[in-house]
């Protein structure tokens, strides 16, 4: 018979294995943090903090920003696609040479914003960077005034990002987010790059890694957590494991429950997985613990979506809305922004899930919360004069 597992301890488990159960003081360092989610997914989007900096600090509020920069310079971890653009530990690199291979095929088939890169153009780029050392694109740029076709990239820009994602090229370091391009020779140490593993064992270790980091999951949680995998992929690695997994059933927070599978010691870290803390976060919206919106609205019946995209007029709640997790709930979200002009960090909206009380002891951890978040974001201070609001209809 399968294992059940009720949702508050699948929640309780979950949020152990993404490291959002204990208080964020004093928490691990960066790397230990990286390695443990698997991947750091970057992002560019500065309203608040950049999401990679965020995901960081919310797991220990002593995080600044120069501890990942030095972390990509001392070849601690490397750059490369999953389901976007993501730091992850640099010992990964032997298993993810296959994805490598996948980036540039689905490019040649697909193309890249409009175009494909020509094999001069690539030469042309990666004997200058042999030459000069990493360089951005902002290097290889056409003198002002050239014309520009709408909507498509200039070429030196669908050449370079074809090679960094085919591993010709590597992210050397980044400066004010820019990235800067180096040869992946000269980035990836030499041991790790000769040690690249048969495509299969790399299939089987991605799949072990994922489920891993996952605690318990369905074959569309595995092929998702490192999107370098393909579904029929995961199937096969799961028919051959066998015995070694566990089969499981999982309680959904609306009731009701779903087959999944967990590693052999799922019993030992259900009892060894703490009670999360009580402390209200402010998370990213693209931290791992909700960056699977399936599994998160299975989990919490959390229904996230982030706008970014949206037309303002059509958003049913903002830009950049920040989720609220107390314990194991999702309690709110908040429409935030840093005015680094004045120095504060501004609350512009507040909601409340349904069934949520907005006491004024919860408020008071809000405020605390956001004075906390307010020195990584580069202000001194954070205003918070808003009314809690119902869900939008």
């Amino acid at each position: 018979m399968p294992l059940r597992i009720a949702n508050r301890d699948a929640r309780r488990l979950w949020l152990a294995q993404t490291g959002l159960a204990a208080a964020p003081t004093g928490g691990p360092a960066p790397l230990d943090v990286i390695r443990r989610l698997g991947l750091l997914q970057l992002d560019s989007i500065p309203v608040v903090a950049r999401a990679h900096h965020h995901i960081l600090w919310s797991r220990c509020q002593s995080y600044r920003p120069p501890a990942l920069d030095r972390l990509m310079r001392d070849r601690a971890v490397f750059e490369h696609f999953t389901h976007d653009a993501s730091v992850l530990p640099i010992e990964l690199y032997p298993i993810w040479t296959r994805q490598f291979r996948r980036r540039r095929a689905r490019i040649d088939r697909h193309g890249y914003w409009g175009g494909r890169p020509d094999h001069e153009t690539r030469a042309a780029i990666r004997a200058r960077i042999a030459r000069e050392g990493p360089l951005s694109s902002a290097a290889f740029e056409a003198p002002k005034g050239a014309a520009r076709t709408m909507w498509q990239r200039p070429a030196h820009k669908v050449a370079l990002d074809y090679m960094w994602h085919a591993g010709e090229l590597a992210t050397a370091h980044r400066r004010n987010f820019v990235k800067f391009y180096d040869l992946a020779e000269r980035v990836i140490p030499e041991e790790l790059r000769r040690s690249a593993l048969p495509d299969a064992e790399q299939v089987a270790r991605l799949c072990e890694a994922a489920l891993d980091r996952l605690g318990f999951a369905t074959t569309g949680d595995i092929q998702r957590f490192w999107d370098a995998t393909d579904p029929a992929e995961v199937k096969a690695w799961i028919a051959a494991e066998g015995e070694a997994l566990v089969p499981v059933e999982i309680e959904a927070a609306g009731g009701g429950w779903q087959a999944a599978l967990a590693p052999a010691d799922i019993e030992e870290r259900l009892a060894a997985a703490p009670a999360a803390t009580g402390r209200l976060r402010i998370l990213n919206p693209f931290d791992p613990a909700l960056r699977d919106r399936a599994r998160l609205a299975r989990l919490f019946g959390f229904d996230y979506r982030i706008e970014i995209f949206v037309p303002a007029a059509e958003r049913r709640w903002g830009y950049y809305v920040l989720p609220l997790l107390e314990g194991d709930r999702f309690v709110g979200r908040i429409e935030a922004r840093a005015d680094r002009g004045d120095g504060c960090l501004v609350l512009q909206k507040l909601w409340s899930e349904p069934g949520i009380r907005w006491t004024g002891a919860r408020q008071a951890r809000l405020e605390a919360e956001l004075a906390r978040l307010a020195r990584l974001a580069g202000c001194e201070t954070a205003r918070a004069g808003v009314a809690c609001a119902p869900p939008p209809a």
